[in-house]
């Protein structure tokens, strides 16, 4: 509903571009990743990555859903052979595994949720989220900066998040059940060690 409001306000010469990264991962009832809003009109774009469901971040491959003039002017800035063969191929592979979207769905649900509690059990806020990460909040500034040095020294690396005004919160993604496992005992000792001043 707030996308629909934003695009109805908007005035017509102002494109809308949607960034629909984490589409898979939403499970709201009321979300809706922007295909409706591309064919209801000629001023709104959906883009979609292969980094966050398909697990290829490194092959730098995406798409996007627009209206033909929009693409049209797509094509003529874009690179020639600006998606490599080795990526083309993974993300043909990709989207042939049968049930890998539903496996990853079904496993990232699983263990946001078990993260989040383990989270919460240990004292931090944790806000609920659609994405395949969790944004704890360590109270301070300091504090999340810490804990990110002790995940660190144990070679967890996480996202700081001050760069988004989100300074006390650090980016978990959600990973493998060991690499989730981990990042679990690991934030337990450091709050057990660091309770909030």
């Amino acid at each position: 509903a707030e996308i629909l409001r934003l695009r109805a306000q908007l005035p017509a010469h102002v494109l809308l571009v949607l960034d629909g990264a984490y589409a898979e991962y939403v499970e709201r009832a009321d979300y809706a990743a922007g295909a409706d809003l591309v064919d209801a009109g000629d001023n709104t774009v959906m883009l979609r990555t292969f980094s966050k469901i398909f697990g290829l971040g490194g092959a730098r491959l995406g798409w996007a859903y627009a209206p033909a003039p929009i693409v049209e002017l797509l094509n003529r800035v874009r690179s020639p052979f600006n998606v490599g063969l080795a990526s083309q191929e993974a993300g043909i592979a990709a989207l042939a595994e049968p049930g890998w979207v539903e496996k990853g769905v079904a496993h990232n649900r699983h263990w946001r949720a078990e993260v989040s509690r383990r989270l919460r059990e240990a004292g931090l806020g944790v806000p609920e989220g659609e994405g395949n990460f969790v944004l704890p909040d360590f109270g301070t500034a300091g504090r999340a900066t810490a804990a990110d040095a002790f995940l660190r020294a144990r070679g967890l690396i996480v996202r700081g998040m001050a760069g988004y005004g989100l300074a006390s919160r650090l980016r978990l993604s959600i990973g493998t059940a060991e690499e989730c496992t981990l990042l679990c005992e690991a934030l337990e000792a450091f709050v057990a060690g660091n309770p909030r001043p």
